[in-house]
């Protein structure tokens, strides 16, 4: 909704542009499907801006290569080229982060996740990129790998113009409580309901 009213005009001392314009802390969550999706939608939007887009899948297994994964390094290969868009960058956990070239296993999973969200403080706090996809960052969380009441702390002291976007079921409740959007998908119906499993580009 481009020309859409707000409801409520708060007595913050802020323009209209600033308002507009803050940084947002995002999450999709619920039980229903596309909240990953949804939120590889807007980091399209964000290339689209020019915009540094950092992905970190948290949970996703390895052997997963997901059609959004092809696609983005697509557009960063385009952005490098050409400079069309912004620069992308995608980190899974589960073949172990990128920047450390360490393989996961199953006992490094906690460990793992806890150095990928080290990474995103050092990012944030080097302003390093416009828009964040946590990917199934509610995992960690509520499995007690990383510290919620930190990771609050973080995103609410984060420097600069950095969008947050958080997947996942069951966001904790102290995140929701921070967050300046929250979606939860609701599922009605799914295929697996009647027993079928996912299949080529629809679930990757």
């Amino acid at each position: 909704m481009p020309k859409g009213q707000p409801t409520v005009v708060p007595a913050d001392g802020l323009t209209t542009r600033q308002r507009r314009n803050r940084p947002l802390l995002m999450i999709n969550t619920g039980d229903g499907k596309g909240k990953s999706t949804a939120a590889f939608g807007l980091a399209l939007r964000g290339w689209n801006q020019g915009w540094s887009v950092a992905v970190f899948q948290f949970v996703k297994s390895a052997k997963w290569r997901l059609g959004e994964q092809t696609a983005f390094e697509t557009l960063a290969d385009l952005h490098a080229e050409r400079g069309t868009g912004g620069p992308i960058e995608w980190h899974k956990m589960g073949s172990g982060w990128s920047w450390s070239r360490k393989e996961g296993t199953e006992e490094d999973h906690a460990a793992d996740a806890l150095a990928g969200w080290r990474e995103i403080q050092r990012r944030l706090t080097a302003e390093q990129h416009g828009l964040y996809v946590l990917d199934e960052f509610t995992y960690p969380i509520a499995w007690g790998w990383v510290d919620i009441d930190e990771v609050v702390d973080t995103l609410t002291s984060r420097p600069g113009h950095q969008h947050v976007m958080i997947t996942g079921r069951r966001a904790h409740p102290k995140l929701v409580e921070v967050a300046d959007l929250v979606t939860e998908m609701t599922k009605v119906k799914h295929p697996m309901d009647a027993g079928q499993k996912g299949q080529r580009g629809i679930e990757w």
